[in-house]
């Protein structure tokens, strides 16, 4: 099998390109620059943008398939720039897979399509997209994922994976930024009845890409109840967000939160910091955002039968074991550099 991963320079995109490489299948990885651990297993690079629409017609020929990881992630920047990469990117995504003759499409969409103000417990995917998004991120991400499955046909058959929280060796997001925030002392309790949220250990989100990808290439009655639906992927156990928090802070040697802050004010503080962050016109995320406070102050999680189901996908690592292995990886590494 000959695939594509966009976002190959990403955790998860990267982790899914080494996965088919190992394999054995033949894969092309496209992002913004050069990864040596992309380049470690002889695993082609192509440079662009999906916003390219040129770019991406080029990388996307002569492959069989393409996962679609790329995506603008950041809790604050302009609409503009989330919709370019999430919407747009993923419009040039499909446009180039049609042209090429490219069968399967496996689409890395979110759970916070699903995310507004309110909590989310053991919800399916028969709970729709949000009616109000606090961040552009979700509100780029659900359009996005809406263009994939209409997209779906016989000659394109496509999918979306939602893996919540992905984390454990070779994060370069979740890790570092709440390292970097405790050591500097911008990481804060809020004061609000415990929640909980769902998760997804790397090594997961990755099988749940590979099951997909198998299932639509093979085709028949199973491949036909997947195509052109979203799966919800987690490690099936919700756990209270602190405790999660502070267990990922513990894998570097960081003791857990001990400040707090109540609810109004860290969304007041979150109304400040994004209109500053907007004025100024600052790179990077704001200090805070409301979508964060609504993030830690509310439950989100989610429940897996449908990909159990129909996909096959059954969780492996649960946090325990996953935080072992962290922990290990981090002391290899010689510790977290802060993002």
């Amino acid at each position: 099998m000959k695939a594509l991963v966009t976002g190959a320079g990403g955790f998860l995109g990267g982790a899914v390109a080494r996965a088919l490489k190992q394999r054995g299948d033949q894969v092309r990885g496209f992002s913004r620059g050069d990864h040596p651990t992309l380049a470690e297993q002889d695993i082609e690079q192509v440079r662009g943008s999906v916003a390219d629409a040129h770019a991406i017609v080029e990388a996307v020929r002569g492959m069989d398939v393409v996962f679609h990881a790329a995506a603008k992630v950041a809790a604050g920047g302009a609409r503009k720039d989330f919709w370019d990469t999430n919407v747009r990117g993923t419009e040039n995504v499909i446009a180039a897979c049609l042209e090429c003759g490219v069968s399967v499409l496996v689409h890395t969409s979110t759970p916070s399509v699903t995310f507004g103000k309110t909590d989310l417990e053991g919800v399916d995917e028969s709970v729709g997209y949000s009616e109000h998004f606090e961040a552009f991120y979700g509100e780029s991400k659900a359009a996005g994922e809406q263009r994939v499955l209409a997209a779906s046909s016989d000659d394109l058959k496509t999918v979306a994976l939602r893996p919540h929280l992905v984390w454990g060796p070779g994060d370069t997001s979740i890790l570092p930024r709440l390292v970097h925030r405790a050591r500097t002392g911008q990481l804060r309790r809020i004061v609000s009845p415990p929640k909980r949220s769902g998760h997804t250990y790397i090594d997961d989100a990755v099988r749940a890409h590979l099951l997909a990808v198998d299932l639509l290439i093979t085709g028949g009655e199973a491949a036909s109840r997947v195509t052109g639906r979203p799966y919800f992927i987690t490690a099936g156990e919700p756990v209270e967000i602190w405790t999660f928090i502070n267990a990922l802070l513990a894998t570097a040697g960081v003791p857990p939160v001990e400040k707090s802050v109540s609810l109004p004010a860290a969304m007041a503080a979150g109304w400040v910091f994004e209109k500053l962050h907007a004025i100024t016109g600052a790179s990077g995320d704001p200090r805070m955002t409301r979508w964060i406070v609504r993030e830690l102050t509310t439950s989100h999680w989610f429940d897996i039968s449908a990909a159990r189901r129909d996909l096959g996908y059954e969780p492996t690592v649960m946090m325990e074991e996953g935080m072992r292995r962290l922990a290990e990886w981090v002391e290899q590494e010689g510790g977290v550099q802060d993002a």
